[in-house]
């Protein structure tokens, strides 16, 4: 992965979603080879339960900024520390469905045990960038939103997890910025909205 291509994307701020969040998009190298850390939400949680995301969470009014927010969240839930990121620059901030602004920034981070806290994360998953970008694990559908219209849902599939929603968005934004990899141009499907997920 070039992450240095990060640093030089114009990223798309939003500034009409009623709260705002912040999350750290890992990267690590194990074995020679760049893997993307995720969390898996507890099941417990209000919002987003048991799905696969980046570390990060809510602003709080004590945050500096977005950056803070990250960092203060990304250390809560899996023990990361601010001395160890490497900051490259954001990808473009994403609304989700519970009126959430979110601003995903791109960090190398290094190759170490983290540990979850059991409250909001289930487990920590270090998936390779080279299954993340073989087309064999991903998949997608098209399907209308009640509120946002017609979208398109982007599923990857890689060591027993799926990465999809939100944080599926911005996984297809960061593997496009810094690798070869490309979305195929069609779903590969178009759905009801009530249709079941791949999941």
């Amino acid at each position: 992965m070039d992450l240095s291509r990060v640093s030089s994307c114009d990223a798309e701020t939003l500034t009409d979603a009623g709260r705002q969040a912040a999350v750290i998009a890992p990267v690590l190298t194990r074995r020679g080879e760049d893997h993307v850390l995720f969390t898996k939400r507890a099941d417990h949680l209000g919002e987003h339960p048991g799905q696969m995301s980046f570390p990060g969470g809510s602003r709080e009014p004590s945050d500096g900024d977005l950056r803070a927010t990250a960092l203060r969240e990304a250390y809560e839930e899996i023990g990361l520390r601010s001395n160890e990121v490497e900051f490259f620059g954001c990808l473009d901030d994403i609304k989700t469905v519970t009126d959430y602004s979110v601003t995903p920034f791109v960090a190398r981070v290094p190759d170490r045990e983290y540990e979850p806290d059991e409250r909001e994360v289930a487990e920590i998953a270090v998936l390779a960038v080279s299954d993340l970008t073989n087309l064999d694990n991903y998949e997608s559908e098209e399907r209308m939103h009640p509120h946002y219209g017609k979208r398109r849902l982007h599923f990857f599939h890689v060591d027993g997890y799926t990465v999809w929603g939100a944080t599926g968005r911005m996984l297809v934004q960061l593997l496009e910025l810094t690798t070869d990899w490309r979305a195929p141009p069609e779903p590969d499907r178009v759905v009801d909205p009530d249709a079941e997920l791949p999941l």
